[in-house]
């Protein structure tokens, strides 16, 4: 008798993790959508601010292979004096905020989910080595929660006004679209 009732939970359980499953994975994908579309605004930054063309501002961009790269020659080509300071204040501003936000987006792209369909619960394990003086941790597993799915969903919505601002610099100091 009771076998019944369990099959038909474990579906229904199935199904909610299935679902749940499909919406964070979603997520993600906005995050990651998101993300690479800002990062790549970072190619009319360098443009104006190099006073070069945008083909030529394309090709430094995929030259440096990582944000972090990209972001330092911006910041730097903006800290030159030729860069008028209010140009200058709002350009390091969004690079800051830029930064700020690729703490969590690296957090999911490096990392290993968990989706357990018995209890519902996701988690994810860092793909990450901490190293102290005389250990090495690695593995940190994260409860991915309602609060992280927020601050997943937070971090989307600064990309956006990232974004902005960059298109909005784009516009104001006539850098090359």
């Amino acid at each position: 008798m009771h076998t019944i009732p369990t099959v038909a939970k474990a579906a229904a359980n199935a199904q909610i993790t299935n679902s749940r499953l499909q919406a964070i994975l979603l997520l993600i994908g906005q995050l990651n959508y998101t993300w690479t579309n800002t990062e790549s605004l970072l190619i009319h930054m360098i443009a104006g601010l190099a006073n070069v063309d945008k083909e030529t501002a394309i090709v430094i961009f995929l030259t440096l292979n990582t944000t972090r790269a990209r972001i330092d020659l911006v910041e730097r080509l903006t800290k030159m004096k030729k860069t008028p300071a209010t140009c200058r204040r709002e350009v390091l501003d969004a690079t800051r905020r830029l930064s700020d936000e690729a703490k969590l987006r690296n957090k999911y792209n490096h990392c290993i989910y968990s989706f357990d369909p018995d209890s519902g619960r996701s988690i994810t394990q860092s793909m990450r080595i901490f190293e102290s003086r005389d250990e090495i941790k690695y593995g940190k597993i994260e409860e991915l929660d309602g609060a992280e799915i927020g601050r997943i969903q937070e971090s989307i919505n600064s990309l956006v006004r990232i974004n902005r601002m960059f298109w909005d610099i784009t516009e104001r100091y006539g850098f090359p679209k």
